[in-house]
């Protein structure tokens, strides 16, 4: 039998080659390679444009903005989290020399459960840092409301939220500050980079400072600040890739959509549906295996849809929290966190990118169908 072709988890979006060589030669003219150039200034301009969000930072991959956001809002002590996220979420307050600690998640979004926040803060608790996950929006209303009565800040890892919106509203408003990662897996991508987002000029301007070695001037360094720009090119590349970022998102939409006609009604495979009032991105298409209803588990699972050259993606598994470098913390205890083990133990992210074709979507519901 021939060999089915590789159908991978995702798929980078590219711009046009054409156009981005005619951009090339723009920038090799104006001989201005990094250092916040003109294409740098384009990319945050049309970035504020899309997002509506009034003020953003450019940074050279989507891990600094998080390490420099609890830097801008000086963060210390201990921060409350979630152990179902990449790493790069609780790497960022171990960089800063902080305390994560671990609240488990809503199993109806795989976000942070507001319910359990306030058992988990201390007199050394400074901020919360929650994850919209797979783009879906926390509840930044309840979120907000506890820090406010308990005088806390609140960094959102909005990696996976790209032109999410609530009520026509960026849900990168929400909290104090929300990071933005563009690297090649997300939905917009600038080969590697990502972006903070704030709500003032002051803000903006501590942050440009503290990724640019904290230099106020030629002479005047008046931070601790490292070296995180964008450069020109992945400047360019991203102001071509954010013309067809629509595009990607509905033909992203409509591979969800024919996910959830199709598995609907089959026997122990769960998703999560559309949330009234959310412009979603379709970044992801988690399903979660029951293993006594489907009659297989999620690992059997997996490595059948690899079998058939489906390349599925157990993403978040495993857990943060059972990492060496974390799972020796209180909060990190399995069972301070059954719903975020169980989330983890059932998960696949199916494929999902603007490429996938009729064909490769049938064949992956197929397997899944029968296995």
């Amino acid at each position: 039998m021939e060999e089915k072709p590789v159908i991978t988890v995702t798929s980078p979006l590219l711009p046009d080659l054409e156009e981005l060589d005619a951009l090339l030669k723009d920038i090799w003219q104006r001989r201005w390679i990094t250092n916040n150039g003109h294409y740098h200034k384009e990319l945050e301009r049309a970035l504020c444009d899309y997002l509506k969000v009034p003020y953003i930072s450019l940074f050279t991959n989507g891990t600094l903005p998080l390490i420099t956001a609890l830097q801008a809002l000086r963060i210390t002590g201990e921060v409350i989290t979630t152990p179902y996220s990449f790493v790069a979420t609780t790497h960022s307050l171990w960089w800063n020399g902080i305390k994560p600690v671990f609240v488990d998640i809503d199993p109806e979004t795989g976000n942070l459960d507001p319910g359990k926040i306030e058992a988990a803060i201390t007199p050394k608790t400074t901020a919360i840092m929650p994850v919209h996950v797979y783009g879906k929006p926390c509840d930044t209303e309840a979120i907000q409301a506890i820090a406010d009565k308990y005088g806390l800040k609140v960094i959102y890892d909005a990696a996976h939220a790209f032109g999410v919106e609530v009520g026509g509203k960026s849900i990168l408003e929400a909290g104090d500050l929300s990071t933005l990662s563009f690297h090649a897996t997300k939905v917009y991508n600038t080969v590697e980079g990502g972006a903070l987002v704030m709500h003032d000029e002051k803000t903006k301007q501590r942050i440009d400072y503290l990724k640019n070695f904290g230099f106020a001037g030629e002479t005047e360094v008046v931070a601790p600040g490292i070296n995180s720009k964008m450069d020109e090119v992945r400047s360019a590349y991203g102001l071509l890739n954010l013309r067809q970022a629509d595009r990607a998102i509905a033909a992203r939409r409509r591979v969800a959509v024919r996910y959830r006609e199709a598995l609907r009604d089959v026997p122990g495979i769960r998703y999560f549906e559309d949330m009234p009032g959310v412009k979603h991105n379709y970044s992801y298409f988690p399903v979660f295996v029951d293993a006594a209803e489907y009659g297989m588990t999620r690992d059997e699972l997996y490595f059948k849809l690899k079998e058939r050259n489906i390349l599925g993606r157990r993403y978040f598994y495993p857990l943060i929290s059972t990492f060496s470098t974390y799972r020796g913390l209180p909060s990190a205890a399995p069972s301070n966190l059954p719903n975020a083990h169980r989330m983890a133990d059932e998960v696949i992210c199916l494929p999902m990118h603007h490429l996938l074709t009729d064909e490769d979507v049938e064949r992956i519901i197929d397997t899944i169908i029968n296995p």
